[in-house]
């Protein structure tokens, strides 16, 4: 540790934005109105990142600010308990915790319904940054929805350039929540401002098929996203796995079958596997066997995520990764 108390060595994956928490209904399949009861599932993309990252054994810290409540000081708590640093965790008095109600569809996928007027992640300053923490970074990964709204959205783009001006490596999962923007063009525009800007960007099948305006998965349609300035281009496609686009190759990867009762967090789970091994091994990015063998432990890893409700509680270890590889 360095003396302020940072993580010191370059091997720290940040991952910057939301925390909130999700109230799932206790019955899959039902409308919010006809939930009997609600389950606290804690979530927000960056932080599920943050503690997919530090449950496989690499450094992990957050950055974002929580409400002064007691929801807010819980989120805080499940960090360190998943061993997160909270160097980068601000409190708001003024404003309460994000939620979100979570209506759980009979397939596992999701549909949501946002508390955010404004919620106290929107009123990050760029002045209340830890840039000494953005500094010590190796990844520095973060989604769109901090770009939503200001202040927010200046502390976002401030924190993203400390990060590219001390080397690290930029990570960009726009994890598309089309109710928490004005309209559809906005959040087009506003997620595809910074495409320009990342090393490493992944996003969903519905993502692809929302920024190109194409229906069609396939390459001609991925190329559409490529820029000059990425490393690497990943598009996930659920129980189809993953295909993925780099300067030198470009293939795809198969998804691992597994019995789905919640797709929430799988994403991040496959986006904190992908930067672990980076942090561990940066050549992968440019040797194609190895970051075939990556992705078929992200995808490992993405699928176990599938197959419990909630995405933190979901968030595999190595150990059960490598028994679901090995046991394929």
């Amino acid at each position: 540790m360095a003396p302020n108390g940072v993580v010191s060595d370059k091997s720290l994956i940040v991952s910057f934005g939301e925390m909130l928490i999700d109230f799932v209904p206790t019955v899959s399949g039902v409308s919010l109105a006809e939930a009997p009861g609600f389950l606290k599932a804690p979530g927000g993309a960056p932080a599920n990142v943050a503690i997919a990252v530090s449950r496989l054994g690499s450094k992990a810290s957050f950055i974002g600010k929580l409400g002064d409540d007691e929801f807010g000081h819980m989120l805080a708590d499940i960090l360190k308990q998943n061993g997160v640093s909270g160097d980068g965790i601000l409190f708001d008095q003024g404003a309460r915790t994000a939620l979100a109600f979570v209506t759980l569809r009979a397939d596992g996928e999701r549909e949501f319904m946002f508390y955010r007027n404004p919620s106290a992640d929107m009123l990050l300053t760029p002045e209340e940054l830890n840039l000494d923490l953005i500094r010590s970074a190796k990844v520095f990964h973060y989604g769109s929805i901090s770009l939503i709204v200001e202040p927010c959205r200046s502390a976002h783009l401030k924190a993203m350039e400390v990060a590219k001006e001390s080397g690290a490596l930029l990570s960009y999962d726009p994890n598309l929540r089309l109710p928490l923007w004005p309209s559809a063009d906005e959040a087009r525009k506003q997620i595809l401002s910074i495409w320009d800007k990342a090393d490493i960007i992944k996003v969903s099948d519905v993502e692809l098929e929302f920024l190109t305006g194409s229906n069609k998965i396939d390459d001609e349609t991925a190329m559409k996203l490529w820029r000059p300035n990425l490393t690497l281009l990943l598009i996930t496609l659920g129980e189809k796995g993953s295909m993925y686009y780099t300067k030198y190759f470009h293939g795809s990867v198969d998804a691992f079958h597994v019995n789905t009762v919640d797709t929430t967090g799988a994403g991040d789970s496959f986006v904190g596997a992908l930067l672990c091994k980076i942090v561990e091994d940066p050549t992968i990015l440019e040797n194609e066997s190895k970051l075939r063998e990556v992705l078929k432990f992200a995808n490992a890893c993405g699928a176990i995520t599938t197959t419990k409700k909630g995405a933190i509680p979901a968030l595999p270890t190595e150990a059960e990764v490598l028994a679901l590889i090995n046991g394929a």
